[in-house]
């Protein structure tokens, strides 16, 4: 019997301090690996940027990312007032590890919206955002803006990019979402993505985004095509959802007040 109360009590021992030995290595692991993870995210982030604005190198490596990246002006930017704040204003030294999503969770750093003016989905709003700003000589040649919004199963996230008129698209893209393979999915298919380039944001009176999605297509007969992309096949509520997202973004309660000042020079 005492030989038995010996086996079991090793057994015990052996086991607990397997069991510390392996949360050590787990842990160590963890924090080890959290800066490579960190590295990694914001990579990819940049990667996404440029392939919106159109300026992914083919088969670019990490240093030729950063590099082009690097001729980006990382800004924050007050959504209500459209004018830039320092990063001090939300708590971070450098406006890229700003985390504007983090943010919209934050009562104190976001808005809460109305059911009936969320198009896209999102129930809060930062009220700082983070823009990408490309000038040559001075001017404008390119602003990407975060997007994100509810599609049929998931909040998409992305980024869209206009030209330096600040009203024509320049492209669009999501990094993170988990639509319909093959339907509300086909926001990855290059060829959708392309129809985006050259779209007008803003009617001639430049109030009101116009951006509309189109179920049947957009032929060279289609009314006001300028402003029109075809709606994703087989995939109604992901193609709506499109729609509302970018819509909001680039209406009122979005980046509206900022692209104006934009437009006007006054940022």
């Amino acid at each position: 019997m005492a030989k038995s109360k010996e086996t079991v009590t090793r057994t015990v021992i052996v086991a607990l301090v397997l069991s510390v030995f392996f949360s050590v290595i787990v842990s160590t692991a963890a924090v080890t690996l959290k800066p490579l993870q960190v590295k990694n995210q914001n990579l990819n982030i940049k990667t996404n940027i440029l392939s919106a604005a159109d300026m992914l190198p083919q088969g670019a490596s990490p240093e030729q990312i950063e590099e082009v990246f690097s001729r980006f002006e990382v800004r924050l930017v007050n959504l209500k007032t459209g004018q830039y704040v320092e990063p001090g204003y939300v708590g971070v030294e450098d406006p890229m590890k700003y985390d504007m999503y983090k943010a919209a969770s934050d009562p104190e750093l976001s808005t809460d919206i109305p059911a009936d003016e969320d198009r896209a989905g999102i129930r809060r709003r930062p009220d700082v955002a983070k823009v990408y700003i490309l000038r040559e000589n001075g001017e404008l040649k390119k602003v990407v803006l975060p997007i994100h919004g509810y599609g049929l199963w998931s909040t998409l996230y992305g980024f869209i990019s206009l030209k330096g008129d600040a009203n024509t698209i320049e492209g669009l893209g999501f990094y993170q979402h988990a639509e319909t393979p093959g339907l509300g999915g086909e926001v990855d298919n290059p060829r959708w993505k392309a129809q985006w380039e050259g779209k007008v944001v803003y009617g001639e009176d430049m109030t009101e985004p116009q951006i509309r999605l189109v179920k049947g297509g957009v032929n060279e007969n289609t009314r006001n095509r300028e402003h029109k992309v075809d709606a994703l096949s087989g995939a109604t509520l992901t193609s709506r959802g499109v729609e509302n997202l970018v819509n909001y973004w680039l209406g009122e309660r979005g980046y509206a007040h900022y692209l104006k000042n934009l437009r006007q020079g006054e940022v």
